[in-house]
Parts: structure tokens; C-alpha cells; sequence
């Protein structure tokens, strides 16, 4: 599935379509440079998740746990600043990758080895007019 949104306030209006291309699928590896929308399209997912908790993006903690509207948790992954795999494993991503809820997981590609082998893969590229490009697939 492919979308392009011309402003980063156009994402509130793809959620209910998000959610139903990833179908059940609750692990969403988010790809993009560095200013491409990731924690912004994050924050526009959460919102529709009811999220309760502000929406930031996890650099330094690796993690942040939301909490929504019906105490479910939500987590939201940052893996930028990690250097070895090791690191991932120490906060117990696998339990949070397997536990059912919701994990978006943003620089993903610093731990290739420890995904799950089912997730949605979103990519966003910015084209030169500034627009995002959203490119939705399954991984399996």
C-alpha cells in the first residue's frame, strides 16, 4: 500500500486505513532518514490509539510505555543510539515484541537479528517537494 501526504497533520487522516492494512499485526518497524515523520506519524497513531500518555520519542530510554484510554500499554521504540544488539536485549525487547500489544519501533535496521519474524514495515521518504511517501508492507 502506498500513500503520499503532502503535511505531517494529513497523517491523523490515514490511522483508520493504517489499521486496517496491518490487519492484526501489532509490530510496526517504522523506516526513514533522520527528519523524515517517524516519531510524528508515531504520535498521530497514538493519538487514534487513545493513548493518554505524551508522545515522545524514546533516544535515550530505548523505550517509552503509553498507556490508552483502556490501560493497555503501548510501546514505542528507539534504537538510534545503540551500538550492539546486546543493548535491545537487555531491556527485554522480545517480551515486549511477543507480549500482543503495540510496539513501533523506529531505527530498526540496528537490530536486523531480533524482530520478530511478522511485522508491518513502514517507509517514509520525504520527495523533493517535501511531501511524505508511505510505502506499507507485511513482512513475513
Amino acid at each position: 500500500m502506498k500513500i503520499i501526504i503532502g503535511s505531517p497533520h494529513e497523517i491523523h487522516g490515514i490511522c483508520q486505513d493504517l489499521f486496517e492494512f496491518a490487519k492484526e499485526q501489532t509490530v510496526w518497524v517504522f523506516e526513514g532518514e533522520m527528519g523524515a515523520g517517524k516519531t510524528t506519524f508515531i504520535k498521530a497513531i497514538c493519538r487514534h490509539l487513545k493513548v493518554v500518555d505524551p508522545v515522545g520519542s524514546p533516544t535515550f530510554s530505548l523505550v517509552n510505555v503509553y498507556e490508552n484510554e483502556q490501560g493497555e500499554e503501548v510501546y514505542h521504540f528507539d534504537f538510534y543510539r545503540i551500538e550492539k544488539e546486546m543493548e535491545a536485549v537487555d531491556i527485554g525487547c522480545d517480551e515486549y515484541f511477543y507480549s500482543g500489544n503495540y510496539c513501533f519501533i523506529e531505527w530498526a535496521g540496528r537490530i536486523p537479528n531480533l524482530l520478530p519474524p511478522k511485522y508491518l514495515k513502514i517507509s517514509i521518504k520525504l520527495d523533493h517537494e517535501n511531501n511524505r511517501l508511505i510505502h506499507l508492507t507485511h513482512h513475513e
